[in-house]
């Protein structure tokens, strides 16, 4: 353990108390290290939200079975409070309980709390060490802000003097996937802004946005190319005008070459299809730009073999963060999505090595999850959702930090790798379908058509399903807002899934007219209805299910590498890019996910017919009494089992294990329930116009 999370485990020693109290307004004990360092010290932390739900579960899951001398659900019971003043809670809990008071003032008593509590939780730890090896003497405002920047994100503002500086900083930032907080990028923009060399850059956009910062490099790459005659276009992808502020960059300097050439392998940047090399081109030249220029199909093909080893050598560990599998899952995504578009022969030599990293990867993802995946519902959901059923929380916030109308678009089933193949495709334009008859045509629909395409910008970013990554779980929870256990007794249908969006909005201060759910959604003609209800201006909440790649992958059997052919030509029909145009012209916020995505399995057989299952998946099973899924386990021995709290108690999944099937033995199938990384780990993806 680090010293900051051992630190915070020292308030909770063993045996003293069976309730505690965390008065905890800085959310410091939502951290995946420390909850799971609870978890093996025999707590469990619970929110304290709603007072009903939380006394229920206490009296149910814990007081009554210690008050008979049994352990019960966990040894002890954090009681999770978002406040200093824990006073407003019930007497009996406050008579009983353990109270501990938890503080990033107190904590780190050097530094300004206003600049600290706006410092992530995955940051802590590093601040903690700086803190307790650096800070000396009370730093002010100014003081915190450069402290933290230099020993938590290694940037010095202050020395960021040229182009070649800003460049690689930002490279680096973007390509750890680091977030820094709105207040040490006004600190940074500030400072690098006053350099008359940066003038016109909008610093704070690069510093802030991902997606802005590699449109703008991207871009850079093309014409720097150009300049050297080399023509060509961005793999299947249109090249598409105006990427903002037009800049140049050194691309070789070694510092940001060597970024450069590493986003080109996980797919970060897209290397450009060459259709004109010219043949006096320097040697120093095409060695430096070899990773970014793709001259024949074969090169795709090297292309794909790099990524795979660099893969395999990044795979998380036990130790890793939650981020850090959604990181891995989205390269992995990229990976395998050039994969299925290289040519059949050259695809077919490639598979042992794609199954090779599939079963290391779900190996490695079962071993986390034992020890992380339970303590995932509790993060905080202010910077980005863990889990899907976080999402309209996060979307919540947005709404109060200035996005008054949100979209959440639900594509049931999708793939981090489909995912990759829909983007791939947006932005090239589209010829609707006739109008239904509505009348109703957006803003940027000319005639039936688009003849300037939108250009679409996507901050791209990863969650986890709920397991088993089933619809009637999965996306129950996302569209509820709530854990599977709060729903217990819609968990084998989705007929609730409407009431509980709007319910969840309304406990927002919505009225049931400013909600929309529709669901369904999977083609072009059905674009004029749907803008019709949309065009609604009390609509402020949409829920937009698409279902077409669910109809996919449960329709006649497909590979998946037929159905990424089947998404390409569902996007060229347009009804992508014509859903994000049409709620981008409404001026709604638009952000998409899925409820689970899938993978290729192999049958190992069903169990007997006569033992019951309540649910029956392909990758999963559910049995209302562990006696009924022992039985079941015995007669497939490729199974496994979890224990989940936030599951109801008479739920309880079997699961077939690595990517196998309860089908017969030896057929060959695309399905979802289990967890591999293709189901399990998800895209959570902001849209915007990027024109």
């Amino acid at each position: 353990m680090s010293a900051w999370v051992d630190r915070i485990l020292g308030e909770f020693p063993s045996d003293l108390a069976r309730l505690w109290i965390a008065a905890d307004p800085d959310a410091v004990l939502l951290d995946e290290r420390i909850l799971a360092g609870l978890r093996a010290r025999g707590f469990e932390v619970l929110p304290f939200e709603d007072p009903i739900a939380f006394r229920a579960e206490y009296e149910e899951r814990y007081r009554q079975a210690w008050n008979r001398g049994e352990e019960g659900r966990a040894l002890s019971l954090v009681l999770h409070l978002r406040s200093a003043e824990p006073d407003a809670l019930p007497w009996d809990y406050l008579r009983q309980a353990r109270t501990v008071y938890l503080s990033l003032a107190n904590l780190f008593p050097s530094l300004s709390y206003g600049v600290v509590r706006q410092v992530a939780a995955e940051h802590l730890d590093a601040l903690f060490d700086a803190h307790t090896k650096h800070a000396s003497g009370s730093l002010g405002e100014a003081a915190t802000k450069d402290f933290i920047l230099t020993h938590v994100f290694r940037l010095a503002p202050h020395l960021i003097s040229r182009a070649d500086d800003l460049w690689r900083e930002l490279l680096r930032l973007h390509h750890r996937d680091l977030i820094l907080p709105p207040v040490l990028i006004e600190h940074m923009a500030r400072i690098i802004g006053a350099n008359d060399a940066f003038t016109g850059l909008p610093i704070s956009e690069l510093l802030s946005s991902k997606a802005s910062t590699l449109r703008c490099v991207q871009d850079a790459w093309y014409r720097y190319l150009k300049d050297f005659g080399i023509t060509g276009s961005r793999i299947a992808e249109a090249t598409l005008p105006g990427h903002g502020v037009r800049i140049a960059i050194d691309f070789a300097h070694p510092d940001i070459r060597g970024l450069v050439d590493v986003m080109f392998l996980d797919g970060t940047l897209h290397p450009l299809a060459v259709h004109y090399l010219p043949a006096d081109l320097p040697a120093h030249v095409s060695k430096s730009i070899a990773i970014g220029i793709v001259k024949d199909p074969a090169a795709l093909r090297n292309l794909v073999v790099d990524s795979l080893k660099a893969l395999v050598e990044t795979l998380p560990t036990t130790e890793a963060t939650h981020r850090d599998w959604g990181a891995f899952a989205r390269r992995f995504g990229e990976a395998i999505a050039r994969f299925h578009s290289l040519d059949t022969v050259r695809a077919k030599g490639l598979q042992a090595d794609i199954a090779q990293l599939q079963r290391l990867a779900d190996e490695r993802l079962l071993a986390w999850m034992t020890e992380h995946y339970a303590d995932l519902p509790s993060l905080p959901a202010a910077n980005a959702p863990a889990m899907v059923h976080q999402i309209p929380r996060f979307l919540a916030l947005r709404r109060t930090a200035g996005e008054p109308r949100v979209a959440l678009l639900v594509f049931d089933g999708l793939a981090l790798d489909q995912w990759v193949e829909i983007r791939e495709h947006c932005g090239a334009g589209f010829q609707p379908a006739a109008s239904c008859g509505t009348g109703f045509q957006p803003a940027s629909w000319k005639t039936g058509k688009m003849p300037v395409p939108h250009e679409f910008a996507f901050a791209e970013g990863a969650c986890f399903a709920w397991l088993p990554t089933l619809t009637a779980v999965s996306r129950q929870a996302l569209f509820a807002g709530l854990r599977p256990r709060e729903f217990a007794d819609a968990l084998d249908t989705t007929h609730r899934e409407s009431a509980l969006w709007s319910r969840f909005w309304q406990d927002q201060g919505l009225r049931p007219g400013e909600v929309l759910y529709r669901k369904g959604i999977r083609c072009v003609e059905q674009l004029d209805a749907l803008g019709v209800a949309l065009a609604n201006p009390a609509i402020q909440v949409a829920g937009i299910v698409v279902d077409t790649i669910d109809l996919m992958v449960h329709g006649a059997f497909l590979g998946k590498r037929e159905i990424a052919s089947r998404i390409a030509s569902w996007c060229e029909s347009g009804f992508v890019d014509g859903l994000f145009a049409l709620l981008l012209d409404q001026g709604f916020q638009v952000y998409l996910t899925a409820d689970h995505g899938n993978c290729e399995a192999v049958g190992i057989g069903r169990p007997n017919e006569g033992v019951i299952a309540e649910i029956r998946g392909e990758r999963v099973r559910v049995y209302r009494s562990a006696l009924l899924r022992a039985e079941s386990a015995g007669q497939c021995p490729g199974t496994f089992s979890l224990e989940v709290p936030a599951w109801p108690p008479d739920f309880l999944p079997l699961f077939a294990a690595g990517r196998t099937a309860f089908v017969t033995p030896g057929d060959a199938l695309v399905s979802h329930g289990g967890c591999s990384v293709e189901e399990l780990i998800v895209p959570f993806v902001k849209v915007s116009d990027g024109r």
